[in-house]
């Protein structure tokens, strides 16, 4: 009888170079109620080699295709600046019990200084957007246990302003990336 811990048999790998359907679903820009407790870290590597780390939620991730994701986020962020510097990023969450990590090529949506006011009211704070190309994609999980969560939040008072301001900076995503793209 085989252990069921042994690496060898309690590890599931998988490798993509597009996103599967169901994490397509997952930044589709839809339905962010319900993706309200979703958290992804957005992983950086600054001009001085040091590591910044951005969490990101359902409203400030969009896949407008199978191997894209665009982002948003504070253009006075140390991760926005790193990534000016140094255009790739590693995006990790955790989903349906299995840990993910995707390496992106990344490149500046907008130019935030040039930003028009629609812009600014689309996305407030006049955000900084980007779009990753997935370079490698990666899950993982064990048959011997259940990721149940990653980092994860729940939104208290003002809920409905930060739905509101979500669908606005998803907008704002699909704005940008249409834009870039020439969709």
């Amino acid at each position: 009888m085989s252990d069921p811990t042994s690496r060898e048999t309690a590890l599931e790998q998988s490798a993509f170079d597009e996103w599967p359907p169901e994490l397509r679903a997952l930044f589709d820009g839809t339905a962010l109620a319900a993706k309200a407790g979703l958290t992804a870290s957005l992983v950086t590597i600054d001009a001085n080699g040091h590591v910044r780390t951005s969490l990101l939620s359902a409203g400030e991730l969009y896949a407008p295709d199978s191997r894209t994701l665009c982002f948003a986020l504070w253009p006075s962020s140390r991760a926005a600046r790193a990534l000016h510097e140094r255009a790739q990023a590693a995006l990790t969450f955790v989903h349906d019990e299995a840990f993910y990590q995707v390496q992106l090529d990344v490149q500046p949506l907008t130019n935030d200084d040039d930003a028009g006011e629609d812009d600014k009211r689309a996305a407030p704070g006049s955000l900084a957007c980007f779009a990753g190309s997935i370079d490698t994609g990666e899950s993982q999980r064990v048959r011997y246990a259940r990721l149940t969560s990653g980092i994860t939040f729940e939104l208290d008072e003002g809920r409905e302003a930060v739905l509101d301001r979500w669908e606005r900076q998803i907008e704002h995503l699909r704005q940008a990336a249409s834009g870039a793209t020439g969709r």
